[in-house]
Formats: C-alpha cells, sequence, structure tokens
C-alpha cells in the first residue's frame, strides 16, 4: 500500500506536494515528478512551470497592497 499524496498551500506561494508520482499540468500533460516533494506554481509566473521557481515573491514585491493587509 502507498502513501497517500499530501497537499499543503504556501500563503503567497506554491503547492507543496508529497508522495506524487506524477501531475498533471494546465494542458492536461502527465508530468513525471522524480523528488519525494515538489513546489507546484500558483502564481502564473514561473519560467519553470509547472514548477515553482520563486517568481511569486517578486510579483508579490510589485503588487500594490490592499489597505487591510499586513507589510511583507
Amino acid at each position: 500500500m502507498t502513501a497517500p499524496v499530501q497537499v499543503r498551500l504556501c500563503p503567497g506561494g506554491p503547492l507543496l506536494v508529497r508522495g506524487a508520482t506524477e501531475i498533471i499540468d494546465e494542458g492536461g500533460n502527465a508530468v513525471p515528478v522524480t523528488r519525494p516533494v515538489v513546489a507546484i506554481c500558483r502564481c502564473a509566473g514561473s519560467s519553470r512551470s509547472p514548477w515553482c521557481d520563486g517568481t511569486h515573491k517578486v510579483l508579490r514585491t510589485r503588487r500594490p497592497r490592499t489597505p487591510d493587509e499586513p507589510a511583507p
């Protein structure tokens, strides 16, 4: 029996996926997973899609904050 796949949402960042053997990208293509934990891009700015490359950090600093949003 294999362990279940676990997904953790990182606020303002990627999805961390543990235990997957493949993911399906936005085009419907199966992408093999070769690491125990992978970070999946949620900002749509990664140059390594579907993997996170940290672009969300740059995008977050460029986006104006709303009045009720805390400073980074």
